[in-house]
């Protein structure tokens, strides 16, 4: 059995990536990033575990996609790396980062080889242009750009890492504490993903999947007499409100669930439950927009939605223009791609009676195309 844990960090918030989708969530097929780099890694058979690091706010949802350890990450890279060596109880430990996509098999085996012979076996790159230092022209072959992954001794990088101070890459940790560092050639492939323009410096990606995913919800509420009505973000003109542990916004709540549906992302109970009192009472639009957020964040886009608004009262004919509007700009598409239709159940069951609101709603998204930009 192998002796090393290999430790993936995929909880960064891509603050320099200037796009809505975080680079661990670009689609290669239908994987995101950080399982297609996690899957290509596991089928080398050269690790006894693989641990991911994941966002908070992503943790449940990574935990859909892959059979790995999954570990909640921190605010910075290396909070996040001694989170996953919690988990690692193995002699030695191989961190990578997802963004540095391409690693080949050929550079692992070349830095594994080395296995015992430091604390650190550091891949690196020479720098081939003059470097200038505080106006000091500085020797470049003396100069080294430092990769991941990067094997360590688990204990003494534990150890390394009790400090508060930070560091940028496992190595240089340990060198501070007293270990010993040993560097080998890497690779141009194993680039790493920091802004849009690095995808096309990476060759082992192939485009994200084109299929639509669709999703259905549904909602009911029933009416009471206190409050004011809303439905689609809209205020209805009724002497009816509804019974709801929010604004009970039906339409919105259905269309919330239409688009979790769509993505697997499970449904509204699951991210606003009503035993919550941050949302008692919220308006929905609200609601809505921190799901669009997690949509686009995941690497997904929205392709278009349909509401069905059963209702006996009250007529809705007037409102659904500004209810496409209303939603439209929450959901970042424009207003022909979002369809009202309103009916009635000609006066059956609860809805014939006026006691209450059903509405169902069905949402498509595909995968945000980064080979576009």
């Amino acid at each position: 059995m192998s002796d090393i844990t290999l430790i993936l960090l995929a909880a960064g918030s891509s603050t320099r990536f200037e796009l809505d989708v975080k680079k661990q969530w670009l689609r290669i097929g239908h994987k995101p990033l950080w399982q297609f780099v996690a899957d290509r890694l596991e089928k080398t058979e050269l690790f006894n575990k693989i641990i991911i690091t994941s966002s908070p706010g992503d943790l449940e949802f990574m935990k859909n996609y892959g059979d790995y350890t999954f570990v909640c990450g921190a605010n910075t890279r290396q909070k996040s790396l001694k989170n996953a060596l919690t988990e690692a109880n193995t002699e030695f430990v191989l961190v990578s980062d997802i963004a540095r996509s391409c690693v080949s098999e050929k550079l692992l085996h070349s830095i594994i080889n080395k296995k015992g012979s430091s604390d650190s076996v550091v891949p690196y790159l020479k720098v081939n242009d003059t470097v200038v230092y505080e106006n000091a022209t500085i020797d470049r072959e003396k100069v080294k750009r430092v990769q991941t992954p990067q094997l360590s001794r688990t204990q003494i990088l534990k150890n390394a890492l009790m400090c508060d101070e930070e560091f940028t890459d496992e190595s240089s940790a340990i060198v501070a504490y007293g270990g010993s560092r040993e560097f080998i050639l890497g690779e141009d492939d194993a680039h790493k993903i920091t802004t849009i323009k690095d995808l096309n410096l990476l060759t082992c990606l192939d485009k994200p999947s084109s299929d639509t995913l669709s999703g259905s919800g549904m909602d009911v509420h029933a009416f009471d007499d206190k409050g004011e009505m809303v439905l689609g973000g809209v205020k209805i003109k009724s002497k009816f409100g509804f019974k709801a542990h929010s604004d009970g916004d039906v339409a919105i709540h259905a269309l919330i669930d239409a688009l979790l549906g769509a993505a697997g992302m499970g449904d509204i109970g699951m991210m606003f439950p009503d035993s919550d009192n941050t949302y008692k009472g919220i308006d929905s639009k609200e609601l809505l927009k921190i799901v669009v957020i997690n949509i686009y964040n995941l690497g997904f886009v929205i392709v278009n939605i349909d509401l069905t608004i059963a209702a006996q009262t009250p007529k809705l004919s007037l409102y659904k223009l500004q209810m496409r509007k209303t939603l439209a700009k929450i959901l970042n598409i424009d207003a022909s791609r979002v369809n009202i239709k309103a009916t009635t159940t000609e006066k059956l069951g609860f809805i014939g009676r006026s006691e209450g609101v059903c509405v169902m709603a069905n949402a498509n998204l595909k995968y945000f195309d980064w080979t576009l930009i």
